[in-house]
């Protein structure tokens, strides 16, 4: 397989009389190697791409249990935020009644479940006008790429993403930009992984710049092109449509910069409270934060001389500013933001730190010592290697 596939792929051997045991045995190898989600998918479904993979994950980030079904009774896909194994036992693997069963044990966990669109196998003979159909379809219509903008055409919207060392997140927040009238410039601070490698592999600019978050933010708006600026995290996916709601949000009457609601990765119930209290601070106080995207018109940016190269803070700054000249608009749909430091440090000891951070900078702490406090506090726990957080590059939140 390796000489078929390349060996940048990692290979396993199944091991299991049946395919439950097989599947249990794939599934908590994965998250004993790490991961947070886990999704097992069949080679018999030409209908399953890459889009539907994402929209997959996306939904682990709310539910426990994600499943595909399939015509024949059965599931083409199926993932986990966490080891189930109960989920593969007792199950008439090859019936109708795969799917049902499944669902029935799942309900009895009090697990809670997401569901794809429903696809077809190609299991006998006659399925294989399906496989046809699907061959014939993605001959006329190729995978979506990002499409290159002409030298002479402006681009309306120019989103601006600081990399440093994201390799493992950066290609999911490129894909989600797939949209026409877009250029996308990663900025990277230095990484010592494949970051800029994967940037260029899916044909996006890519510029460097010294390390911190608002000198790289600033040295992307300085190569952008497009009308509107939008500033977007390496963890961070934008909504469907988001070109068309940054245009709306704009238009509106004294508008003079936007951002999205927020939506963090992660079941934990506290999760959910830090995003309410996102969506009433942005909305009552009119005061995003840099993980929800902010977007201006690049003329009002350059106007404003940038981000103010601080630390820390950067993005808190830039919005004090805005708030002279006009109002600052909540955008009808959500990013979806890596929950990762929260996970990390837990929900309420990072809340608690970042309110410490904005109530010390009120009082004139310096934004060095602020940073430096910070970092300090990421290194203190012991996973934040594992997640690849850096303290430096991160914002706060409420």
């Amino acid at each position: 397989m390796q000489s078929w596939l390349g060996s940048e792929w990692n290979y396993q051997a199944q091991q299991g009389e049946d395919l439950g045991a097989r599947l249990i045995y794939a599934i908590q190898a994965a998250f004993a190697a790490g991961m947070e989600r886990v999704v097992a998918i069949g080679t018999d479904c030409p209908q399953l791409d890459a889009a539907k993979l994402e929209q997959a994950f996306r939904a682990l980030y709310q539910r426990d249990l994600v499943l595909g079904p399939a015509t024949d009774g059965g599931y083409y896909l199926i993932g986990l935020s966490q080891f189930v194994p109960q989920l593969f036992k007792t199950i008439a693997w090859s019936s109708e009644l795969v799917l049902q069963q499944t669902v029935q044990i799942a309900k009895s966990l009090n697990l809670t479940v997401a569901d794809l669109d429903m696809l077809s196998d190609v299991d006998r003979p006659e399925d294989l006008a399906i496989w046809w159909a699907v061959q014939q379809a993605s001959q006329s219509q190729p995978e979506a790429e990002l499409k290159p903008i002409l030298p002479d055409q402006r681009p309306f919207l120019s989103v601006i993403i600081p990399v440093l060392n994201e390799a493992n997140r950066i290609q999911t927040a490129l894909r989600s930009l797939q949209e026409e009238d877009v250029e996308v410039i990663v900025v990277d601070g230095g990484s010592q992984d494949d970051s800029v490698a994967r940037a260029k592999a899916l044909g996006v600019k890519v510029v460097s710049s010294a390390q911190g978050r608002a000198v790289q933010m600033n040295a992307g708006a300085k190569a952008a092109r497009g009308e509107v600026l939008l500033f977007l995290h390496a963890d961070t996916s934008l909504p469907a449509g988001f070109v068309s709601l940054v245009r709306q949000t704009l238009a509106q009457p004294e508008i003079i910069a936007g951002a999205f609601e927020l939506q963090i990765a992660g079941s934990e119930p506290g999760l959910r409270w830090i995003e309410w209290a996102v969506k009433w601070r942005s909305r009552l106080l009119q005061l995003p934060y840099g993980d929800q995207a902010l977007f201006l018109m690049a003329e009002t940016f350059r106007q404003l001389g940038g981000f103010i190269e601080l630390p820390i803070m950067e993005d808190f700054e830039l919005v004090r500013r805005l708030q002279r000249y006009g109002k600052i608009a909540i955008a009808p749909a959500a990013v979806m933001t890596s929950g990762r430091r929260w996970q990390t440090l837990g929900v309420w000891r990072t809340t608690l730190i970042n309110q410490l951070i904005i109530a010390a900078y009120f009082l004139g702490v310096s934004p060095a010592r602020l940073a430096h406090w910070y970092r300090g506090v990421g290194k203190a726990s012991p996973n934040i290697e594992k997640i690849g957080v850096e303290p430096v590059n991160s914002d706060l939140e409420i």
